[in-house]
């Protein structure tokens, strides 16, 4: 690929994603995460702020993109909070999860669920079952074919965001994307 050429998001925001915001907001910015990524849990709460400032103009969506080379317990995090997910607590697992990032082994996932009030018994068993590998492994399929190569990796309005010089750009990227929207 031409290092002129933009590279976008394959995989459309869709019903099975994990959205806060309406879909009416007129920026969207995608997160493809690692649960157990240092990189991820650093731009967690300014993501947070970016959400905060920008309000209902921003519809924030997280898939996940466990590095298992790496981070050994990414996966089990994101199956947890797929398994929230079905209990509607995606959210509350996920902020957990960045919140807990160093603690992220199975029986602190297990306690987890348990403190966000999750059917333990169905918890258990989709786990135990891996219900929820297929659609994790959708992510990380859709992130691969839009380029992502590590974490975190940020879509604004579609188009691939490098953050890599600093949380800034991400900021930037959001109100360049209004503005725009506003002049068109």
């Amino acid at each position: 690929m031409n290092r002129s050429e933009v590279r976008r998001l394959t995989l459309p925001v869709g019903e099975r994603d994990h959205v806060q915001g309406g879909a009416d907001a007129p920026v969207t910015l995608v997160e493809y995460g690692d649960y157990e990524c240092p990189y991820c849990g650093r731009a967690h709460p300014i993501v947070q702020r970016v959400q905060k400032h920008f309000g209902a103009r921003l519809r924030f969506v997280f898939r996940n993109f466990p590095l298992t080379e790496m981070h050994p317990h990414a996966e089990h995090a994101a199956l947890a909070a797929e398994a929230a997910g079905l209990s509607g607590k995606f959210w509350e697992m996920h902020d957990l999860l960045f919140d807990n990032q160093p603690h992220l082994k199975v029986p602190q996932l297990h306690s987890y669920a348990d403190r966000l009030q999750i059917d333990m018994a169905r918890y258990d068993l989709e786990m135990d079952d891996h219900v929820y590998l297929q659609r994790v492994r959708e992510h990380m399929q859709g992130g691969r074919d839009s380029g992502v190569r590590a974490t975190p990796t940020f879509f604004v309005d579609g188009k691939l965001k490098d953050v890599s010089f600093g949380m800034r750009s991400l900021f930037d990227a959001v109100e360049a994307a209004l503005r725009k929207r506003s002049t068109a």
